[in-house]
């Protein structure tokens, strides 16, 4: 599976972006996606994930009311809607793609084997 992230920019505190990160190859489908996020000089940390089985979601706690992550499997597609951006979600956003599908702690990073190259959002102050 090859990744493509985009939707990444400068915006205000308040503002809002839509991430999209485009799926190729087979069996999209059967993909738990997840997005991830590194600020400068920090870890990478996770931001929220979605299950292929039957759409659940998982998101940290920093981003809960605030971010969305959905998937359009016809498009090979997952977004990730942001709202009410603060400064502090200022990083590079990366997706990430997992061949399985399980109940629990979708944070670690390890459990990803495929990521795509980023995509930069700045939220000014």
């Amino acid at each position: 599976v090859q990744l493509q992230a985009s939707g990444g920019g400068l915006v205000q505190a308040g503002g809002s972006l839509r991430l999209s990160c485009a799926a190729s190859g087979r069996t999209f489908t059967t993909y738990t996606m997840a997005w991830f996020r590194q600020a400068p000089g920090k870890e990478r940390e996770f931001v929220a994930a979605i299950s292929w089985s039957d759409g659940r979601t998982y998101s940290a706690d920093s981003v809960k009311g605030r971010f969305t992550i959905s998937r359009d499997n016809a498009k090979n597609t997952v977004y990730l809607q942001m709202n009410n951006l603060k400064p502090d979600d200022t990083a590079v956003y990366f997706c990430a793609a997992a061949a399985a599908d399980w109940y629990g702690d979708h944070s670690d990073n390890l459990n990803y084997r495929y990521w795509g190259q980023g995509t930069k959002v700045t939220v000014s102050s």
